[in-house]
Order: structure tokens, then C-alpha cells, then sequence
């Protein structure tokens, strides 16, 4: 494997923008590092389709199942903070590396108390538990890796590459699951999952960063080339290098960002009144439409083929906004209101895909976001606060769906979800956009000097 990874031929100042879904494949990094994404991802979602087998072969209860999964994103809750934290204070190949090392040895063990015969429902929970924990470091780490092996305008790409290799790792990992456990036993399934993250691990300290630190602060004051946090790590704002780098200094940054905040309050209210389509449509298709589960098999694959097609799309983004995840949110509401109202199956399967596509670029829009908004030094920090919020409504949304559907119906909880959506957001826009405006008139009027750049809107 070549430890080299030459920057891609940069076109003429006339030229027009280079907006191909795949242009971050251009790098030599980002290749080996989806790559390695596949792979790992292949070898997680084998392990976690027979992680629900094996909970269910050991307690007979999917009471145990669901726990056993919330037991692995409760970390994410209590620690994401400080996962972050960690790493913007660590190297970030050296956090990446270990993270997976650790996530392979786990996977090991797991796969030894299988194969004696020792493992019982208390410790698959405490060996799920430490899978949450490492992760609350993994993700972030590997992410902001991921993003640094190309340049800015290509982050976008980079992210919609990562999108259709998560969801081809996802497949093939789920049939792969099935196949081993059924010619190899349960064990050799947790031990193919050890192999991939060993792989990873192997592979990271070969890749290279490219250009400039896209995470650079927006008004030129940090100016850290991106080697830097991937080898030498970095400083804290106003302090120096390997100064304390604390979890609270990421949530202060993050609530100070009105445009972090605003991307927090569009994915919240999202995810509380819709896009959890596995539940909503899977009761709609059985209930009112008098389906059947191939019917719903149906639904979902066309959910899925909207899913990739919307991370092409969204790879070919070199900008996003705030505003732009909103707009598109709101339109996913609004798509959801007349997926409610679908009189048949057929036509159900025609709202689907636009829905799974605009969920898709929503997506990738707000992760480029996220993650190019903060400074260098404190993009671990901000990922961390991320991690903590998104797990929060991630453990409520399922439930909160659940009551409404069981007062409205589950075409009531669709109307109402999406309506509260696009309502939501769109006075959200029009709050913002008063105040702006209010903000600008007064300074005109006091001093004509006080209009600076910073008053556009963060949007």
C-alpha cells in the first residue's frame, strides 16, 4: 500500500466547479479509506444481526433485544462529551487506530466466551456497554479522519461516498450474517467482526491528509495545516498546544454558533415527528393499508434505493447551508402529510422515494455542516456535543411516536408529524429572519460603522 497520496490536478481559475458525486475518490487516501469503511462496516452490521439472534437465543425476550441496543447508545449520552474532548486532545490517527484495535478485541473476546460456551446475558450487556464507550471516541475520531484526506469543496463528496459505502457495508453485512452463523457458528461471526476492525487499523496509519485544515476557523485566525491535528494534535482556542482541551469548551462553542444550534433544533424536531419510517410505515403498510410484511419489504427497498440516489445527489454539494437542511426538511414534513394520507400501496410507494431522497441530502447537507463549521482544535469537542444530543432523541423518537400513533392513529401521528415539521421549521426561519432584520435597522440608525460582517445571518 503506497504511503503517498498526490493532490488531484487543481482546475483553472475559469473553470467550472467539479461537481461529481465521486470526485473525492480522487484521492488515494480517500479510496483505501472507503475501502476500509466497507469492510467495516460489513463486519458491524454481521456482528449486530447476530448480536439480536444471540440475545434472543439466550433470554427468548425482544424485550432483551431492544435492551441490549439501548445499552450500547446509553454511552453516547453520558460520555459523548467527553469522547470528544478526547479526540481533539489525542493524535488523531493514534485515536482512530486504538479505537478500532479496542473495538477488534472486544469483538475477540466476544467471540471466545461464545465458542466455551460462558457467555450469558449479563456479559453480552457489559461487553455491549464498552462497545458504546469506545465508540463515543471511534466515531468522531474516524469521521473527522475521513473528512481530512480531502479538501474542503470536497467534503461533501467525501460524505456521500462514506453514505453509499455505509449502506453497501450494511447489505452485505446482513446477508454475511446469516450465511456464517448458519455454515460457521455464531462465534466465527464475532471473530469476521475482529478481523475487520484489525483491518482498519492496519490501514490508517497510511493515510494522508490533503491541503489545508478544512476545519480552519471562518474568520482566518486559524490557520492549522490539516497534518496537524492528524499527527501533532492542536490547540485549544487561547491556549497552546497540549493545553486543556474540556468538554465544557466544545458546548460553549457549539451553543455560541447560532447555526450549529438551529442545525440541532431541525434534526430534533425531524427525528421526534417523523424519518423513524422502519416504525411509522411498517404500522401503516400492515394496519390501514392491509399489507403484509413482503409488502413492507417492498416499501423499505424502496426506501433504501432512494437513499443511495439521495447521497449522490448530495455528494455532489460543495456549500451546504443550515438553511438548505431546513428547506429540505420541511419538504421531507410535507412528504410525510401526504404519505399519511396514501389511499393504496402503489401510491404509497411513489411519496416513498422522494421522501427517502430528500431525507438523504438533508443529511448529507447538515453532516457537512457539522462537521466543517468548527475550528480544527475544537471539531472533536463539537462532534462529541452532537453525539450527546442525537442519542437523546434518538432513544425518545421511537416512544413519542409510538403514544401518538396509539391516540391518532398511525395516519393521525404522519399528518400531524409532518405538519409539526414544516411548521416548525418554517417559523423557525421566519423568527430568525425578523430578528436579523431588526438587528441590521437598529445599527443603521445609531451608526452607520457598526454594520460589520458578522451581522449576516448564520444560516
Amino acid at each position: 500500500m503506497s504511503s503517498s497520496s498526490p493532490s488531484p490536478a487543481v482546475s483553472p481559475p475559469s473553470a467550472a466547479p467539479d461537481r461529481s458525486p465521486w470526485r473525492s475518490l480522487r484521492y488515494r487516501s480517500m479510496r483505501w479509506w472507503s475501502v476500509a469503511h466497507f469492510v467495516s462496516n460489513a463486519g458491524t452490521w454481521m456482528q449486530l444481526t447476530v448480536q439480536n439472534l444471540l440475545v434472543l437465543q439466550i433470554t427468548g425476550s425482544a424485550a432483551a433485544t431492544g435492551l441490549s441496543l439501548s445499552v450500547q447508545a446509553a454511552p453516547g449520552l453520558l460520555m459523548g462529551l467527553m469522547g470528544g474532548a478526547a479526540v481533539d486532545r489525542w493524535p488523531l490517527k493514534l485515536t482512530a487506530t486504538v479505537s478500532q484495535a479496542l473495538l477488534g478485541a472486544v469483538a475477540f473476546v466476544t467471540a471466545v466466551l461464545v465458542a466455551l460456551g460462558h457467555l450469558d446475558l449479563g456479559v453480552l450487556m457489559a461487553l455491549a456497554a464498552v462497545t458504546g464507550l469506545i465508540a463515543t471516541v471511534d466515531g468522531p475520531a474516524c469521521a473527522l479522519l475521513g473528512n481530512d484526506l480531502v479538501r474542503p469543496e470536497d467534503v461533501p463528496s467525501a460524505i456521500g461516498v462514506g453514505s453509499l459505502v455505509h449502506n453497501a457495508g450494511r447489505l452485505a453485512g446482513a446477508a454475511l450474517g446469516g450465511v456464517t452463523v448458519a455454515f460457521l457458528g455464531t462465534a466465527a461471526a464475532y471473530a469476521g467482526n475482529g478481523v475487520t476492525f484489525l483491518f482498519v487499523a492496519a490501514v490508517i496509519p497510511f493515510l494522508k491528509p490533503a491541503g489545508r485544515a478544512w476545519g480552519a476557523a471562518r474568520d482566518g485566525r486559524d490557520t492549522t495545516p490539516a497534518a496537524a491535528p492528524l499527527e501533532k494534535g492542536t490547540a485549544d482556542k487561547g491556549g497552546a498546544p497540549g493545553g486543556a482541551m474540556t468538554a465544557r469548551q466544545g458546548l460553549a462553542f457549539f451553543l455560541s454558533r447560532p447555526r450549529l444550534v438551529a442545525l440541532a433544533a431541525i434534526s430534533a424536531v425531524s427525528a421526534l415527528f417523523g424519518r423513524n419510517y422502519g416504525l411509522t410505515l411498517a404500522v401503516l403498510v400492515t394496519g390501514p393499508l392491509a399489507g403484509d410484511a413482503a409488502a413492507f419489504g417492498t416499501v423499505s427497498t424502496v426506501l433504501a434505493a432512494g437513499g443511495i440516489v439521495g447521497a449522490v445527489l448530495g455528494a455532489r454539494l460543495r456549500k451546504p447551508t443550515v438553511r438548505m437542511v431546513g428547506v429540505l426538511a420541511a419538504a421531507g414534513g410535507l412528504l410525510q402529510v401526504t404519505a399519511g394520507l396514501s389511499p393504496s400501496l402503489a401510491v404509497l410507494l411513489v411519496l416513498v422515494l422522494p421522501m427517502a431522497v430528500v431525507e438523504s441530502v438533508s443529511d448529507t447537507a447538515g453532516t457537512t455542516v457539522l462537521q466543517t463549521d468548527p475550528p480544527a482544535h475544537l471539531r472533536g469537542r463539537v462532534l462529541g456535543v452532537w453525539t450527546t444530543v442525537r442519542t437523546v432523541w434518538s432513544l425518545a423518537a421511537p416512544p413519542l411516536l409510538g403514544l401518538l400513533m396509539e391516540t391518532a392513529g398511525v395516519r393521525g401521528a404522519l399528518v400531524l408529524g409532518g405538519i409539526a415539521t414544516a411548521a416548525a421549521i418554517g417559523s423557525g426561519f421566519l423568527l430568525r429572519r425578523r430578528r436579523t432584520t431588526v438587528e441590521v435597522r437598529y445599527l443603521a440608525e445609531g451608526s452607520p460603522s457598526a454594520l460589520r460582517p458578522g451581522l449576516s445571518t448564520a444560516a
